[in-house]
């Protein structure tokens, strides 16, 4: 049985997902983290269908409560919570479960336009889910949804491939042109967008280059600082959080951040030294076997 002692997991289809951890972790310095990246079948968004969203969510769920005793679940994936979160809730009702979502509702009410941009995948954009929140809330503003399809693999990518540093962000940077510009006009005149949600938690390591598309008084959105809190709250009402210690004790990197790939563990250390400064002893290759079955270290 978890206890307050035992760490947060995390997964996303790819590194993505590390802009949630670097919340958490600012949120939950004392907490220990397992965070798996299913590299090796990243992305969800662009072509994969809900099904296999969902065999590979419980997969992975299984995996890091069997595997390291989790004691509460982040989903830091949008596609994966648009497809997967309701059924593992339902599947796995004893382990705490947070998903990400666009942040819509908060957008609604802070954009002064009320004219909102959304980039996402594309398996996010098409989900009911984000359907029922832009009719939730599209009273307040109307929403321009943008599936940026090959955006979070050129993003993952980008870590994956030996390049120069221009060669492999050229490729990133024309997409975010492309789809900053499908999106349309941005501004804070009346009928421009002056907010863009960032509906893809690889978006938010693209962030500089969109700003330097739309300008820097356009506002960015993104979850992860919402849901770093939740999961706070979420443990302090189950009375898991994790006991602060002095700086004596203070667990090195390597033991209080464990990061998995299902992917080449050369990517996922650059990612992690590029993004986190973490070590490459944080990282290691993992197989996440069906859900029936018990993941082994690769």
């Amino acid at each position: 049985m978890p206890t307050p002692h035992s760490p947060i997991g995390i997964f996303d289809s790819g590194v993505g997902g590390l802009s949630v951890l670097q919340a958490l972790r600012h949120e939950l310095p004392h907490e220990q983290f397992v965070y798996l990246a299913d590299s090796g079948n990243a992305p969800y968004g662009d072509a994969r269908g809900d099904a296999f969203v969902q065999e590979r969510s419980l997969a992975i769920a299984q995996y890091l409560q069997q595997q390291h005793d989790i004691k509460i679940l982040v989903i830091a994936c949008n596609t994966a919570t648009a497809a997967a979160v309701e059924l593992m809730r339902e599947r796995m009702p004893q382990l705490p479960v947070i998903g990400v979502e666009p942040a819509i509702k908060p957008a609604s009410f802070s954009s002064q336009t009320h004219h909102v941009g959304v980039m996402a995948t594309r398996g996010t954009v098409s989900s009911q889910r984000v359907a029922r929140l832009v009719a939730e809330h599209g009273q307040r503003a109307e929403f321009h949804l943008q599936a940026c399809d090959g955006l979070a693999r050129a993003i993952e990518q980008s870590t994956e491939q030996a390049l120069p540093e221009d060669a492999s962000t050229t490729e990133i940077r024309a997409l975010c042109t492309k789809y900053a510009g499908a999106l349309g006009s941005f501004g804070h005149k009346t009928g421009q967008m002056d907010t863009l949600v960032l509906g893809c938690t690889h978006y938010v390591f693209v962030k500089d280059d969109l700003r330097a598309l739309l300008g820097p008084d356009i506002q960015f959105l993104d979850t992860g600082a919402p849901v770093a809190r939740q999961t706070r709250r979420m443990l302090e009402q189950r009375h898991l959080l994790g006991p602060e210690t002095d700086g004596s004790l203070q667990l090195a990197q390597a033991e209080q951040i464990r990061l998995m790939t299902t992917g080449r563990l050369t990517a996922m250390q650059a990612a992690a030294q590029r993004w986190l400064d973490l070590p490459a002893a944080c990282s290691q290759a993992v197989s996440v076997c069906s859900p029936s079955a018990v993941a082994t270290p690769a």
